[in-house]
């Protein structure tokens, strides 16, 4: 079959965006080079896997998992179904940190941990864009920090890996703690794509939602420097609540949420000078 024929295979099954990104990836060009290539003959396997990861989206899989990869801050991220699909909002968490960091430490080296990492999307992003920092990248699952170790070679960015519960009997001290760990409520009603595919432990936590934010400010203090930056994502509904958190467990900090381009509520700064 040639590239045209597969195509208009794919659209008949699946939306015609998702046929494109699909056969594209296969042929390893963008989704608008196909076009300059419809007359070319597709090799039977690239043909058959084609096929496949056509009727895997019809069952409803994500084409990020389907595909392997996700683009994140301009990095191409290997992913699979032990972690979470890295979304646009985080990247604005990763630009915002960085902002952050170079106000209050400019040109300095600091010491950072990315908590609940995932495929590392957060802390090698930062990592990438400042070099010079100390990156540790923290999850509860071993099967997340392989991915996440198998993408800090891809990109060639060294850093440590802690396999814990977030910072229970972590001894270390950062300048800077960040992360995007779960947030939604356990009865919470989310798209059934989400919730059929992602893993549950990257997404459930608690009957508010608040369990693993209660989690890391509650041992925060051990874990922290006497000048620190604790940056959060957040549920859009829940900004009040981090901010009782933060009065419970700190003392003597300024905080800030920040707004996502939606203009929802998605981002907590926490930090003393």
């Amino acid at each position: 079959m040639k590239v045209d024929d597969l195509i208009v295979y794919g659209k008949s099954k699946v939306h015609s965006d998702l046929a494109k990104m699909l056969l594209a990836d296969l042929m390893d060009v963008n989704s608008l080079e196909l076009l300059t290539i419809l007359d070319k003959e597709v090799p039977e396997d690239i043909e058959n896997t084609y096929k496949y990861r056509v009727s895997e989206l019809q069952k409803g899989r994500p084409i990020q998992y389907i595909i392997g990869n996700v683009n994140f801050c301009g990095n191409i991220l290997d992913i699979n179904e032990n972690v979470l699909i890295p979304r646009f909002e985080t990247e604005q968490l990763v630009v915002n940190t960085v902002e952050k960091i170079n106000e209050l430490w400019p040109n300095q080296i600091v010491d950072l941990i990315d908590l609940g990492t995932g495929s590392g999307a957060i802390g090698l992003s930062i990592k990438k864009k400042l070099p010079h920092i100390n990156v540790t990248l923290l999850d509860i699952s071993n099967n997340a920090l392989e991915v996440a170790k198998s993408n800090a070679s891809k990109l060639n960015l060294e850093v440590k890996y802690i396999e814990n519960d977030m910072l229970e009997n972590i001894a270390n001290k950062y300048d800077v703690i960040v992360s995007n760990p779960p947030y939604i409520k356990t009865n919470e009603e989310i798209e059934d794509i989400v919730k059929n595919n992602e893993p549950h432990l990257a997404l459930y936590a608690g009957d508010d939602g608040l369990d693993c934010y209660k989690k890391i400010l509650s041992h925060v203090k051990e874990n922290i420097k006497d000048k620190y930056l604790i940056a959060f994502e957040i549920g859009d509904t829940q900004k009040e609540d981090l901010y009782t958190l933060a009065s419970i467990y700190l003392t003597n900090y300024n905080i800030e949420c920040i707004k996502d381009f939606s203009n929802r509520d998605r981002m907590i700064f926490i930090w003393n000078k």
